[in-house]
């Protein structure tokens, strides 16, 4: 009985170790890779242009996922319902035109805080692993881009309230924030998309962040889209003149 309690012990502890080496594995150009700050980890995916050159500054991308892409797989961030995100940003096309980094971390929380004065273990850990690229790659700190749907979208929302002066732009997808927070960020530029028949984060809060925002005489792009459920990336990320936009802000 102790000889087969240790031979399954051994086969628990070789899959585990299966698992996280496939968890590296690059898939779709993004590689694996793993943060650790004290004891909290948190896996993330990293898209390297492909000519990476050192002498040069490079924009970069953070993509928050939804509620689907939540785990410690190192995986379901960029696949399935969060395929479109990461990959519209890393697809040959849009690469060749504008060389940049995509950051993808994945947590099993949610990516929000709801004091308005922190930010969320998440969100930290989602910072220190930008500062950890910053000081491994030549990354332009004046293009720091911000985005994500569902889940994500509100952590973008949150986000760029909390470290308004952090990011060059952001799209929050179907998300929603505190729009007490809403004067912070009236100098940045943000396109905002919601579909109207959302069903899961109503369409009320991206208009409520949108409305508070031009209040403060901001001037942020806001698409909505009549019959469109929850699932607002899939049409928002064909957006035309969405890529151009983005890359076109500097801080």
């Amino acid at each position: 009985m102790l000889a087969f309690v240790a031979v399954m012990k051994i086969f628990l502890i070789s899959m585990l170790l299966i698992g996280a080496a496939q968890s590296l594995v690059p898939v779709d150009g993004f590689e694996g890779r793993v943060y650790k700050k004290g004891k909290s980890t948190m896996p993330y995916r990293l898209f390297i242009p492909a000519k990476y050159d050192k002498t040069s500054k490079y924009p970069l991308v953070i993509w928050l996922h939804g509620a689907g892409g939540a785990g410690t797989d190192n995986l379901k961030q960029i696949a399935n319902d969060n395929y479109f995100g990461p990959h519209l940003w890393s697809n040959p096309q849009n690469q060749m035109k504008y060389p940049s980094f995509v950051l993808v971390p994945q947590t099993t929380g949610s990516w929000a805080e709801s004091d308005p004065n922190d930010l969320s273990p998440e969100e930290e850990m989602t910072l220190a692993i930008l500062q950890a690229l910053e000081k491994e790659f030549s990354i332009d700190p004046q293009r720091i881009y911000l985005t994500g749907q569902s889940n994500g979208g509100n952590g973008t929302w949150d986000l760029i309230t909390k470290r308004p002066m952090l990011f060059a732009a952001a799209v929050p997808l179907c998300g929603g924030g505190n729009t007490a927070l809403v004067s912070r960020i009236a100098h940045l530029p943000i396109w905002a998309f919601h579909g109207a028949k959302d069903d899961v984060i109503p369409v009320a809060y991206s208009r409520n962040m949108i409305a508070g925002i031009k209040q403060k005489g901001g001037n942020p792009k806001y698409t909505e889209y009549p019959g469109v459920g929850h699932d607002v990336w899939l049409r928002a990320l064909k957006e035309p003149g969405l890529v151009d936009w983005l890359f076109a802000q500097h801080r």
